[in-house]
């Protein structure tokens, strides 16, 4: 028969809207250990198993921290009592806690005061999606939470078992925390079940939770309008007629958030089922029309981001690393999604750096040199380009003349900072097959992604200015004399960085914005901050012949990240940030 052997949660913390699943091992009348569930519908051996969850909750109530959701309170802040913020932001555990997070805490009152003084209503302005937990949860998410898995679930009333009452609130092996769990324990039960009398055989397994705590829920971000008319709330869903936005986000993959990497993050909030349901809530309340993500791993495409990216009307591509270096079933890559009833797929190129690195080994180096040259090369970074047909009322355009096509690329490049030719290579590469595809046709392009290069860089000023200057200190790093003759390092395509565009407006209303904008290049401040790095490293490129930047998403101020020391945080689940430019296509004019 079976026996249950042990079960564990994989983290120690339950956070609203994040799915719990529970380990169960099992031991079948062979003897074997086994993972596998075990149905009603499909007993074995006569046997099946039955889930339990309770929410536990005492006779008396105990708050929690709002920095250390695992240690209880023991003072609040009168001030966002004052302000009307969410009172559980309020409460922290010690006096040093409050001390550290005061910065903070004032950011937030002032606020909530501007929002008073611009339109009278400052909790729903400032935290009004992001008040309810339940708010925070994407479609799927939210529904899941409100069921857990039964189409109407009718519960017992609660067990009361001495000083605690116990009310079943689910019964599938999976559970999504809720608002009404905040500040309660959760038990979880697994009996084995005889398939005939329906009676539990043996004594059940349970295990108990911390404390459920809040999904962290960072300020929104809005979107600005760069021609001076103010700005957009992210509640606005649709984009105006005739225009499109592009997100690009690198969102950190499971087997690059380790625990030494970013120690300073809990983690509970480092692990992969907190930080993909906090991303996906992130990227959907974005709206985004195309959403070109770096660092998705391949298991996480197929059974997260695909499917639940298309419950939102969203098709998808995906382009995985190659494998010379890399190994195992956990590879990252680049995944690029677009709006079903926007756009159409057209073509789609796959961009293997290893493919041409290796033709490059056979055109120019010589064969004692190949296997040096290769191992410097060869790094499995990729890209994938998409091409779109955009569609009117949900139908594509009859007239071939009257088409609209537009040209998105997404890549990561190569990460080691040492390895300034390598990356310069790689983004050459992609800029002469994109030249191609712009020889071929008349198309709008965006050039999207993590290129590990910060402004002023040499693989950014090609980019940005369309050549390198000879004298750029990065090409003294050559070993290969694969940039030679510098005058090669150019391109035609009239590239511009998106959020330039926040320099090149006037008015008071963007001085802020201007202040988050790096004074030479005209790029972000930065899109990743770690405990060892601050910078940009990420970009929206478009072609300013055939497209005009209509809006950007806000960048953020570096002390309001810094609050839980560096990305990735409770808050921010990955160490960069995610940048979205609206854009209008418009008539093409002469070439830049």
């Amino acid at each position: 028969m079976l026996t249950v052997v042990r079960v564990h949660l994989p983290s120690d913390i339950p956070i609203v809207g994040c799915e719990l699943t529970p380990y169960v091992l099992l031991r079948r009348f062979d003897s074997t250990l086994s993972t596998d569930d075990v149905l009603e519908s499909s007993p074995l051996d006569g046997h099946f198993l039955r889930y339990k969850w309770y929410r536990v909750q005492s006779d008396k109530n105990v708050a929690v921290c709002s920095i250390h959701p695992s240690e209880p309170a023991t003072m609040q802040c009168v001030g966002c009592l004052k302000a009307k913020i969410p009172i559980s932001k309020s409460y922290h555990c010690t006096a040093k806690c409050f001390s550290d997070a005061w910065q903070h805490h004032r950011a937030l009152h002032d606020r909530a005061a501007n929002a008073v003084n611009e339109n009278g209503n400052e909790e729903d302005e400032v935290f009004g999606r992001y008040n309810s937990s339940n708010s925070n949860l994407s479609g799927s998410a939210s529904s899941a939470s409100l069921t857990n898995g039964n189409a109407a679930p009718m519960y017992p009333a609660g067990i009361r078992n001495g000083n605690e009452t116990w009310f079943e609130v689910g019964r599938s092996k999976t559970y999504t925390p809720t608002a009404d769990d905040i500040g309660h324990v959760l038990k979880f039960e697994c009996s084995v079940v005889d398939a005939v009398t329906k009676s539990p055989v043996g004594q059940a397994s349970t295990l108990q939770t911390n404390r459920v705590i809040p999904a962290p829920s960072p300020i929104p971000r809005r979107i600005i309008r760069v021609d001076g008319m103010g700005h957009l709330d992210l509640d606005r869903r649709m984009t105006s007629s005739g225009t499109f936005t592009a997100l690009s986000y690198n969102v950190l993959s499971e087997t690059c958030a380790s625990n030494d990497l970013y120690r300073y993050c809990p983690q509970w909030a480092l692990s992969w089922p907190y930080r993909r349901q906090n991303l996906l809530r992130e990227i959907i309340d974005y709206a985004a029309d195309i959403i070109c993500l770096q660092e998705v791993q391949n298991d996480h495409y197929d059974e997260f981001f695909a499917p639940e990216l298309d419950k939102h009307g969203y098709h998808s591509l995906f382009k995985r690393k190659t494998t010379e270096v890399s190994s195992g079933n956990t590879i990252d890559g680049c995944a690029t999604f677009f709006r079903r009833d926007k756009f159409s797929h057209v073509k789609k190129y796959e961009v293997e750096f290893n493919k041409a690195a290796q033709s490059l080994t056979e055109a120019m180096i010589p064969t004692a040199q190949k296997k040096t040259a290769l191992n410097r090369l060869v790094k499995d970074n990729v890209a994938l380009i998409v091409v779109l047909e955009t569609k009117v009322n949900n139908q594509l355009v009859d007239n071939l003349g009257k088409r609209q096509l537009l040209c998105v690329a997404n890549t990561h490049v190569h990460v080691q900072q040492d390895l300034k030719d390598v990356k310069l290579w790689q983004v050459h590469t992609l800029l002469k097959g994109l030249e191609k595809i712009a020889t071929s046709a008349d198309i709008p392009m965006l050039v999207c992604g993590d290129f590990n290069s910060v402004p002023g860089s040499a693989p950014h000023a090609l980019l940005a200015m369309g050549k390198v200057d000879p004298s750029h200190p990065d090409l003294t790093v050559d070993p290969l004399n694969i940039l030679r003759p510098h005058s090669k390092l150019v391109h035609q395509l009239p590239l511009v960085s998106a959020y330039s565009s926040f320099a090149r407006t006037a008015g008071l209303a963007f001085e802020q914005h201007k202040r988050r904008l790096d004074g030479g290049t005209k790029e972000p401040l930065f899109t990743s901050v770690t405990r060892d790095f601050v910078g940009t490293l990420d970009y929206i490129f478009y072609t300013a012949d055939s497209l005009v930047v209509e809006s950007l998403l806000e960048l953020l101020d570096e002390e309001s990240l810094r609050k839980d020391t560096a990305l990735p945080s409770p808050g921010w689940s990955s160490d960069h940030i995610a940048l979205l430019a609206e854009f209008r296509c418009c008539k093409n004019k002469s070439r830049h």
